[in-house]
């Protein structure tokens, strides 16, 4: 997949685009934006486009950029001196990525605003999975959030707004992005995946449930299989044997843990919502809570670095229990 900051490919979110265009045009452009929103819908994508246009100084009411301007190569190359990105880091002493966004890497924005901008212009940070920011980190956010720089901008990115401090979100102008609609899925798909077919690109979009980055993953050689399995399990109770095996073969695959969890839980919502459509279902509660605790699962298993097929002998487990 092409990296949010290089990415040129973007559909939807009108509104916020519109509010952001209109926040600069107007020039009453807050410090600080939360962008959130369900797992691969553009977030990231929208961020960097911003990052683009303001380092640009973009007129677009779209927030286009022509991708042979040098602030969009510099941008894609992650070399523009005006921009830098927090996330989780890399550990060099237990070669494994660190589960939260620790606080000295959120210090880094306040000696990155004390600088001078290199182009005269905007100096902007975006924080890629605000959501890992742990406790402390997000505490020396707040500092930040409470001070802001003059020409200085944040823009925070999560799927799980819920996770950060009220204080921290209070002090964000807030951007909640819906899910694509199917025909903006399809149509990225196309620009993305050209080589799929227009049966299997109606499929994807279909199991996708508007997300644009779930449709890729699934387009991948093992993505269908994986919506098999989640079929499967969703249909009724997996007997041990069965969950074992199917725990292998997830085990197993590059990326297989979070697709499956993901697809899961995104089969596990719609097959609730209707449920409630039709009114009557006394599980209802149940299997929000079963969702709830899905979500908890892949967290800890990611963040922790907890055995993958146990977790989804578990998770299987929970779904009809």
């Amino acid at each position: 997949m092409i990296p949010p900051r290089a990415n040129e490919h973007f559909a939807g979110h009108e509104g916020a685009v519109a509010a952001l265009y209109e926040a600069a045009a107007g020039k009453r452009l807050h410090h600080a934006w939360l962008i959130g929103g369900q797992a691969g819908i553009g977030k990231k994508t929208l961020a960097y486009r911003f990052a683009r246009w303001l380092l640009a100084g973009g007129t677009s009411s779209d927030l286009s950029v022509d991708p042979g301007h040098p602030v969009s190569k510099r941008v894609a190359a992650g070399t523009h001196v005006d921009l830098r990105t927090i996330e989780r880091r890399f550990n060099e002493k237990t070669k494994k990525m660190q589960s939260i966004i620790a606080v000295d890497t959120v210090r880094e924005i306040k000696q990155f605003f004390h600088l001078t901008a290199g182009e005269g212009g905007w100096r902007i940070v975006v924080v890629e999975g605000a959501e890992d920011l742990n406790f402390e980190a997000q505490n020396a956010l707040l500092k930040q959030l409470e001070e802001p720089p003059k020409q200085g901008i944040l823009l925070l990115v999560t799927d799980a707004p819920s996770r950060l401090l009220p204080t921290t979100r209070s002090r964000c102008r807030v951007l909640n992005l819906a899910p694509l609609a199917d025909a903006q899925v399809g149509g990225l798909l196309a620009n993305y995946a050209p080589e799929l077919g227009e049966d299997v690109r109606q499929k994807l979009v279909r199991l996708a449930e508007g997300s644009i980055g779930t449709a890729l993953m699934l387009a991948q050689e093992t993505g269908m299989a994986m919506a098999s399995l989640v079929d499967e399990a969703l249909a009724g109770p997996v007997a041990p044997a069965r969950a074992q095996a199917i725990a292998d073969g997830i085990s197993r695959t590059e990326d297989g843990f979070p697709l499956f969890m993901s697809l899961l839980r995104a089969g596990l919502a719609a097959g609730t919502r209707a449920a409630a459509r039709r009114g009557g279902d006394a599980k209802l509660a149940g299997r929000v809570t079963v969702w709830q605790e899905l979500g908890r699962l892949e967290r800890e298993v990611e963040h922790l670095y907890l055995d993958k097929r146990a977790a989804v002998v578990v998770a299987l487990s929970q779904l009809h229990g």
